[in-house]
């Protein structure tokens, strides 16, 4: 993907590639050399990071180079991520390469770019119910941790774990903590 969109900006005579990075950890270092105007970032990137994460450090980092999301994951909790990691465009890889290359020179121009139907759908979504402990707690259960594996990494005992599973399986109207762990996936909570 990365090489396709690099051959199509190619084509533009106002725009030029300056820097490619293998990973989300390669972000910053490679932007602190290189001084883009716009990062085009993936949620899902190799590396520690992950593009949200990337995104957020370029910002503080380098405030002066923007962000444009390019994404195959559509959901509109990671656009809340995203928007709350300051990125300037999110966008799904579906959409026509006119159209990317309009958004990245919007987003050059200081504009912001967001998905039409993706911002609908994230404007109606709701906040996370979820304490941050039972956040904590989920978390640990969506990496494959058993009860009382979270216990020993979160010091706490594996009653209260499975009390704080009970918990958030009823908040999110979950049928069993594997569900519990889609809808909040899903929802960008995790």
């Amino acid at each position: 993907m990365r090489g396709a969109l690099v051959a199509l900006l190619g084509l533009e005579p106002d725009l030029e590639v300056v820097a490619e990075a293998d990973s989300a950890d390669d972000v910053v270092p490679r932007a602190a050399v290189f001084r883009p105007d716009v990062a085009i970032l993936d949620i899902e990137m190799p590396g520690r990071l992950d593009g949200l994460q990337a995104a957020a450090a370029l910002k503080e980092k380098l405030p002066g180079c923007r962000t444009l999301m390019l994404t195959s994951l559509g959901r509109p909790g990671l656009l809340r991520k995203a928007l709350d990691a300051k990125v300037d465009g999110f966008l799904l890889k579906t959409v026509p390469p006119a159209e990317l290359v309009a958004a990245i020179r919007q987003v050059a121009a200081g504009g912001r770019v967001l998905d039409p139907a993706l911002a609908v759908a994230a404007w109606d979504l709701a906040d996370n119910p979820l304490t941050p402990r039972e956040n904590d707690v989920l978390r640990e259960l969506a990496e494959g941790a058993e009860p009382p594996e979270i216990a020993a990494r979160l010091h706490l005992s594996t009653g209260t774990v499975r009390n704080v599973l009970t918990a958030v399986v009823g908040k999110l109207n979950a049928r069993n903590r594997t569900d519990a762990v889609r809808i909040a996936r899903d929802a960008g909570w995790l």
